[in-house]
């Protein structure tokens, strides 16, 4: 009998030992749930759900669509009731053939002179190789004087210092394919040379953008700088660059008819080197980066879009337990569509009920935020926290836009204008050579974004630049 006491007594420890192990088990287990999750929700991050820019998303893997539009229901294509275009019939062709038949094709009876019952007139719009450059030369006299013989050269009105150079247009069109179309050195000059028949050197090619920008340093930035202080909204926004094997950053200053751009770093001070937003008292739209905080005298506006990313990342992660993230994305969708309808219908503001409704809405999602997430572990539960105390610290920057209708709802217009230095960089294969040549692009690159939003041509104003009167905008808009 004690033999079997021992025994029992033997297992019972053995079992509990066993319990202890599992137990433990079961915590590591349950660790490395919570962190497959976690390195889960970071792999999975995209564009689309961080802020981090569309370039850096996976060419091998397509992200799922989670655009927060909503399908309108037409079918995709022209639609029912839309004219739409033809290529027309030119009424003065270089060259035309007339196709008349001689013979019947029946019994075989000549039809000269018959009668015509119809023409159809058809076209072919073709591309004629480039001619020859126009070479213009100037023979410069010079005489002696016979009475007391002085030399004395003629007036030499447009006639060029060096002894061959290119003209304006050759300058405007060399530009336009290296800074418009943001194609590399090499690349654009072979193209120069099929598409002009200007056998223009790579040198030359590289030259022109600093030839344009040092014209517009003096002339176009002070003019459009003094023209966006003026303005009464201002997005800004900043991106980075690879030069002279470091990372520098370009930012971006601009409305819907004025861009200008610069470069530096990331600090306070090269943000307010662009000799913009230093005073500046409007509206400045931007992302939530701390770098702009400084600027205490204009008003702030936080972009709509990456705040609606960061929502869907922390609601993607958990739906259940962060259903706060979609009810304030909602909020802010809805309240984006109501700023949308004030403006066409010519409200100055929106009405006060609706602006009380947006304003619960936002405390409801926020509140349910901070209750679900104040009580939890874990890294998405730390996120989710940090996101809903920035709604709850930033409430006014964040719903400026309904509060104030002149305010868009994202950061757009300062993406799009930047966007062109991530295209060049791409090109170019990844990187400026030297950190000058990213500063000249974004110098012509802000004259060609101002005229193009103003309906200019690049190509004009290029050449308008090159022969001395580069086009300046007049004002902050059209009047």
């Amino acid at each position: 009998m004690e033999e079997l006491r021992a025994l029992v007594g033997e297992l019972l420890e053995a079992n509990a030992g066993l319990r202890e192990v599992i137990a433990t088990k079961d915590h590591q287990i349950a660790s490395q749930e919570r962190r497959i999750v976690e390195l889960e929700r970071r792999l999975g991050a995209d564009s689309s759900t961080s802020s981090r820019p569309p370039s850096s998303d996976s060419p091998y893997r397509k992200p799922a669509r989670r655009s927060s539009r909503k399908s309108s229901g037409r079918r995709p294509g022209k639609q029912p009731g839309d004219s739409g275009t033809t290529m027309p019939l030119v009424d003065n062709p270089d060259e035309t053939i007339t196709c008349d038949p001689g013979c019947c094709g029946g019994c075989g009876a000549s039809l000269a002179g018959a009668v015509v019952l119809g023409v159809q007139r058809r076209q072919v719009i073709e591309v004629s190789p480039p001619p020859p450059p126009r070479v213009t030369e100037y023979r410069i006299v010079t005489r002696a004087c016979p009475a007391c013989g002085a030399t004395a050269s003629a007036p030499t009105p447009g006639c060029p210092p060096a002894r061959v150079q290119y003209g304006s247009t050759v300058l405007a069109r060399a530009a336009e394919l290296l800074c418009a179309h943001y194609l590399p050195v090499a690349r654009a000059t072979r193209l120069m040379r099929s598409m002009t028949g200007v056998p223009v050197s790579v040198g030359f090619m590289a030259s022109v953008r600093a030839r344009a920008a040092r014209m517009l340093e003096q002339t176009f930035l002070p003019q459009v700088r003094q023209l966006l202080r003026q303005a009464g909204v201002l997005h800004v926004d900043e991106t980075p660059a690879r030069a002279a094997g470091g990372l520098h950053y370009v930012h971006v200053a601009a409305t819907n008819y004025l861009t200008a751009l610069h470069t530096g770093g990331r600090s306070k001070a090269d943000i307010d080197a662009g000799d913009v937003l230093p005073g500046y008292a409007g509206t400045i739209v931007r992302d939530g980066y701390a770098g702009y905080a400084h600027l205490i005298d204009a008003h702030h506006a936080w972009c709509g879009a990456h705040l609606l990313r960061d929502l869907r990342a922390i609601h993607d992660a958990d739906p259940h337990a962060q259903i706060w993230a979609a009810a304030m994305a909602t909020t802010l969708t809805e309240a984006t569509t109501a700023t949308h309808a004030a403006r066409a219908a010519g409200k100055p503001a929106l009405d006060p009920h609706t602006l009380a409704t947006i304003r619960n809405h936002y405390r409801g999602a926020l509140a349910k935020a901070l209750t679900d997430n104040s009580a939890r572990a874990g890294p998405l539960a730390h996120d989710a926290l940090t996101l809903a105390q920035r709604f709850r610290d930033h409430e006014e920057i964040i719903l400026r836009f309904v509060a104030d209708l002149t305010v868009p709802f994202t950061n757009n217009q300062a993406e799009r204008d930047v966007r062109p230095v991530k295209i060049q960089q791409r090109t170019s294969g990844g990187a400026w050579r030297t950190l000058t040549g990213l500063a000249d692009f974004a110098i012509v690159q802000s004259y060609l974004s101002t005229a193009t939003k103003w309906g200019l041509d690049t190509l004009d104003v290029l050449t308008q630049l090159f022969t001395g009167q580069p086009w300046l905008p007049p004002a902050p808009e059209p009047c």
